[in-house]
């Protein structure tokens, strides 16, 4: 199996083999995915100081979310098309390769990933292990604005929409499906990606309400990193996620986290433990709390 992973070492290779073959290098597209839930424009702040050299940015909440309603979570999916348009501009047809990274363990960066390869199947993605961070001590070529302008993909968008929306419906899971989950023991296991304390209703500061859906178990994205902000092994990672959800198999695994993007981070460790299959309440718990007459569970 291939990793969805990718070595700083192994994009420089791609990105040297781009500038000897300018048409091998439009079928690599880097993307800076950097973004602070505090600060919505220190990404971009951060991509403009200096990024990997002929990476664009992906704001999430302008390029990687859609219109929020109150009732549908604090980072919505986007329409279909509205992503597949947004992707066409960028360049990026279904022969890109994209690399994904910030500088958060790759909290961010799947996202993308998972939208790319998952929910849309628009293109091959990779993330970047060990991120920003990585590339900077590995390889250290950076730059401060590009003079890369990505080439329109002539794909017509209208041409994907068949196949990504068939996608769509079988990487997601909505909330009318949780609620009939929880009707159905053994349907479906919730895996809550969010830190400890708020998964038990604790230091609650981005929702309304703080505790988690009734049955879900909590596995801190965070936990699948070393010390080094790099993913873990693929053999522990898979000891880890076996050891916490026993028999389950990934088919009714449900990611979720408070807005369908660190949830994104545990999909991705599973897919590096060879435990495909898994798939995302992207309205998560902003969507979930957003209605007080569904069922919540503290502690």
């Amino acid at each position: 199996m291939n990793s969805p992973l990718i070595s700083p070492q192994a994009l420089a290779d791609r990105l040297t083999q781009g500038l000897a073959d300018p048409e091998s290098a439009k079928n690599t597209v880097v993307v800076d995915c950097r973004f602070n839930l505090a600060d919505t424009q220190a990404g971009l702040l951060a991509w403009q100081q200096g990024h990997i050299p002929s990476a664009i940015y992906a704001h999430l909440d302008l390029d990687l979310s859609g219109v929020k309603t109150g009732h549908n979570g604090r980072h919505p999916l986007p329409a279909t098309e509205a992503f597949l348009r947004t992707l066409s501009k960028s360049g990026i047809h279904r022969q890109t390769h994209v690399v994904a990274y910030d500088d958060a363990g790759g909290m961010f960066a799947a996202r993308l990933w998972w939208m790319l390869t998952h929910w849309s199947g628009a293109a091959t993605c990779s993330v970047l292990d060990g991120g920003w961070q990585q590339w900077v001590q590995d390889i250290g070529t950076t730059e401060t604005q590009s003079d890369h302008t990505p080439p329109s993909a002539t794909t017509d968008v209208e041409t994907w929409m068949g196949p990504a929306g068939e996608r769509a419906l079988s990487a997601l899971v909505r909330t009318n499906q949780v609620l009939d989950g929880l009707k159905k023991p053994g349907a479906m296991q919730l895996l809550d990606a969010r830190a400890p304390d708020r998964f038990m209703g604790q230091n609650e500061t981005l929702d309304p309400i703080g505790g988690h859906i009734p049955g879900a178990l909590n596995r801190f994205f965070k936990n699948n990193l070393d010390s080094q902000g790099r993913f873990k092994p693929a053999q522990q990672l898979r000891d880890e996620f076996t050891a916490q959800l026993g028999q389950v198999e990934p088919l009714r695994i449900v990611h979720q986290c408070g807005s369908g993007v660190t949830a994104c981070h545990n999909l991705l460790a599973m897919d590096v433990a060879g435990l495909t299959g898994s798939r995302l309440y992207a309205g998560s718990w902003s969507e979930w709390c957003a209605d007080t007459t569904r069922p919540m569970a503290m502690g």
